[in-house]
């Protein structure tokens, strides 16, 4: 007869009150324990389906955020206990689409970027080196070093085909700051318990948006640091076409740059920022040879 299955972690199953799970764990272990169990339950990385959009999961969208709201609450962070509403919730998702990189087999740190989105850790992103998605595409064989160019050209242009809804997103959430402000400031029924929440909230999502920020240059800043080694390694004249869009992308990293997420409408053509960066080509050569995908 054969032995019975393991037991599932407890930490993994569905428990009715997720802050009494925490709670259960930071009482035995101390907070500091709520991190090492969380990460030690066996639950894997958040899981991902088309397109790497992420699925729903109990440990990533419920357990993993309340720790992290005990974590973030023992370090002095602000933490509101206000739901979020429709539009915090639409730009969350569409900002994790430039948090992670799961066509890039992990370049982009997947895993401690769902610990810093659960606020688990903080701020593990400014450590990232802009060097890996270079060794990726490196060490990834291809039947032709073309192919590489060609590569880049497309993670940049699902970047551009999906900054603009991230921008028009970000700007929604900025718009419900700004009307919880004034019903702050105008309403006598609202108490401290309130007031609180909502500068809570306002730091958390300034800090989600100051996040996007920063992946958005950190992506740039990662293609043209291999667009650069490319043009040293294998050099081919289909990067002049690879430049120029990623000097198109370069408009909108400047746009996040300067907090301009609702302005700025001039300076769209098609739906693509158009901005003044030069080419670093002097000649634009057009490699017009059509490369099929590994």
């Amino acid at each position: 007869m054969s032995a019975p299955a393991p037991a599932r972690p407890a930490i993994c199953a569905t428990p009715p009150d997720p802050s009494a799970v925490v709670a259960s764990i930071a009482g035995k272990l101390g907070w500091s324990g709520v991190l090492i169990a969380v990460l030690l339950a066996g639950c894997g990385p958040r899981p991902t389906g088309d397109f790497g959009r992420a699925r729903p999961s109990y440990t990533h969208d419920v357990l993993l955020p309340e720790a992290g709201k005990v974590l973030a609450d023992a370090r002095d962070e602000p933490v509101s206990s206000f739901n979020l509403t429709d539009q915090e919730t639409e730009m969350h998702d569409r900002v994790w689409r430039f948090l992670v990189a799961p066509h890039a087999k992990d370049w982009f740190f997947d895993v401690a970027t769902e610990l810093q989105r659960t606020r688990i850790a903080v701020d593990l992103d400014t450590r990232f080196d802009i060097d890996r998605y270079y060794n990726w595409l490196r060490t990834t064989p291809y039947q032709s070093s073309r192919v590489r160019y060609s590569t880049v050209g497309r993670h940049i242009e699902a970047d551009l085909d999906t900054v603009p809804g991230t921008f028009a997103a970000i700007c929604a959430v900025i718009e419900v700051d700004r009307q919880r402000a004034i019903a702050v400031a105008t309403l006598s029924s609202v108490g401290p318990k309130e007031r609180a929440d909502v500068a809570a909230r306002h730091a958390e999502n300034t800090q989600r948006i100051s996040w996007f920020v920063r992946a958005l240059d950190y992506r740039y800043q990662s293609y043209n640091f291999a667009l650069n080694q490319l043009l040293v390694e294998t050099p081919h004249e289909q990067s002049v076409a690879v430049d120029e869009t990623l000097r198109q992308l370069a408009g909108w990293v400047s746009r996040a740059g300067r907090g301009d997420f609702c302005a700025g409408a001039g300076a769209l053509i098609g739906g693509r920022a158009q901005g003044a960066i030069p080419s670093r080509y002097q000649t634009q050569i057009i490699d017009r040879e059509v490369v099929l995908p590994k």
